[in-house]
C-alpha cells in the first residue's frame, strides 16, 4: 500500500501527525506495572498509604527504590508482587535472559516525616488534561489506534493464536489531518519481539499480524460513527528492521515513568512532565492530571466544545491550584472564560477535593500502567466519567 494519498482536500492546512504506543512487555512498561502493583498493594491494606515507587529493570535484574509511609503495619512481600506482575506479562522463558525468577534488589524505605504529614500538594507542578470529539473515547485518533493495535497483538500472544510472539512490542500510527479533523491513515508500524524464526516463518508471522491485528483494528475504527478518516491507501510496516529475537529487559533497560506521552495523549496535547505510575494520589502529577482529563472530557461530553485543553498548576504544600486554564481552540459555544467559571462552580479543585471526588484512594492503578491512562473503555476509571455541565 502506498503512504501517499492523492487529491487531498485542505492542502494549506494538511499535515501528518504520528503517535506511538508500547506493549505491556516493553521494559519501561514492565517497570510502570510493577510500581503500580506495589502502590495498589499498599492501598488495599491502607488507603491512606503514601507511596512513591520507582523501578528499573535490565538483563535479569529488577531494582525497587522509593519511599512509603503508612499508619498501619502492612504485610507485604514486594518481591512476590513484582514476580507476579512479570509472570503475568509473559516473561516466563528463562532462556530469553529475563523472567519472573530474576534477581530483585529492594531499596524501598520510609518516607520523610514532613512529606508524610503534608495534606496539600505533594510537589509543585503543572498538569494537563485533554478531550476531543475525534473518537468515541474522546481521545485523538492516532494514540487510540496505536493502543488498540497492541492490545489486539497481546491478546493473540496470550491466547496462543500467535505463539511466536514475545511480550515486547511497539506500534506507530501516522494520520493525515485537515486542521484538527483526521482525513486519512498514512502509515502504520508494528515492531514485535518474537521467537527465533526462519525466513518463511517470519514472513508468515508478518502476514498473520496484518490479517489478524492491523486489518480488523483499522476497519473497526474507520467504521466507528465518531471517526472521519479513510483508510483506502496506507502503508504497513512490520518489523521494518527485520527479525527481532532479542528484546525485553534482557536487551534493553526499563525505567519507571519514561513513557509519559504513551500514557497520555500521544503528543497531541501538552504534558506537564510528571509521570504517574508508582505515585499515590497525594502526588498531583497523577491526581490533578486525572482531574484535568475528567474536566476536559466533561466539557466536550456536555457539548460545550468539540475540543478542550485544561491546565492546572500547584505549589508544594498548597491545597488549591494557583492557576486554571481552559482552551477550547475556538470550538466552544461560549467564551473560555465562561467555561472556566462553570468548572470552578462545579468542581472542588483542592487536593483533598480531587482525591475524594475521584475516589483515588482505591487500589485501581495497576491497569492504568499499560495502554494509556485515558480513553479506556475496558476499565471503570472515575476520571473517564462525564459530569454534565450546564
Amino acid at each position: 500500500m502506498s503512504a501517499k494519498n492523492a487529491n487531498l482536500p485542505c492542502d494549506k492546512n494538511a499535515y501528518v501527525f504520528t503517535s506511538e504506543s508500547v506493549s505491556e512487555g516493553h521494559p519501561d512498561k514492565v517497570c510502570d506495572q510493577v510500581a503500580d502493583a506495589i502502590l495498589d498493594a499498599h492501598l488495599a491494606q491502607d488507603p491512606d498509604s503514601r507511596v512513591a515507587c520507582e523501578t528499573l529493570c535490565t538483563k535479569n535484574r529488577l531494582i525497587l527504590a522509593g519511599e512509603t509511609s503508612s499508619s498501619k503495619k502492612l504485610d507485604l512481600d514486594l518481591e512476590a508482587i513484582a514476580r507476579k506482575v512479570i509472570k503475568s506479562i509473559g516473561y516466563v522463558h528463562p532462556d530469553k535472559g529475563f523472567d519472573f525468577n530474576c534477581e530483585i534488589q529492594n531499596y524501598m524505605h520510609n518516607q520523610e516525616a514532613d512529606l508524610a504529614r503534608n495534606t496539600g500538594a505533594g510537589d509543585q507542578g503543572l498538569m494537563f488534561g485533554y478531550a476531543c470529539n475525534q473518537t468515541r473515547q474522546m481521545m485523538p485518533i492516532p494514540i487510540t489506534m496505536a493502543h488498540d493495535l497492541l492490545r489486539r497483538l497481546s491478546k493473540l500472544r496470550k491466547d496462543g493464536t500467535l505463539p511466536q510472539l514475545l511480550p515486547d512490542a511497539k506500534s506507530q500510527v501516522s494520520m493525515r489531518f485537515c486542521g484538527h479533523k483526521a482525513t486519512s491513515l498514512e502509515t502504520l508500524v508494528i515492531s514485535t519481539n518474537h521467537q527465533p524464526l526462519d525466513a518463511k516463518g517470519f514472513a508468515q508471522l508478518k502476514e498473520a499480524i496484518t490479517e489478524l491485528v492491523i486489518v480488523p483494528t483499522v476497519r473497526d475504527m474507520e467504521n466507528d460513527e465518531h471517526t472521519t478518516f479513510k483508510a483506502n491507501n496506507y502503508e504497513i510496516k512490520i518489523n521494518p528492521l527485520g527479525m527481532w529475537e532479542d528484546g525485553g529487559p534482557a536487551a534493553d533497560c526499563g525505567v519507571t515513568g519514561r513513557k509519559i506521552i504513551v500514557d497520555t495523549y500521544g503528543g497531541w496535547a501538552p504534558h506537564g512532565g510528571g509521570a504517574f505510575s508508582g505515585k499515590d494520589a497525594s502526588k498531583v502529577d497523577r491526581s490533578a492530571s486525572y482531574m484535568a482529563r475528567h474536566i476536559a472530557k466533561s466539557v466536550v461530553g456536555s457539548s460545550l466544545a468539540a475540543e478542550c485543553l485544561i491546565q492546572i498548576s500547584f505549589v508544594i504544600g498548597d491545597h488549591e491550584p494557583i492557576s486554571l486554564m481552559v482552551d477550547t481552540f475556538g470550538t466552544g459555544i461560549m467564551p473560555d472564560v465562561e467555561i472556566e467559571k462553570l468548572i470552578r462552580s462545579n468542581f472542588d479543585l483542592t487536593v483533598k477535593g480531587i482525591i475524594e471526588y475521584l475516589d483515588l484512594k482505591k487500589a485501581v492503578y495497576f491497569p492504568t500502567a499499560s495502554y494509556g491512562h485515558f480513553g479506556r473503555e475496558d476499565q471503570d476509571f472515575s476520571w473517564e466519567r462525564i459530569h454534565k455541565l450546564t
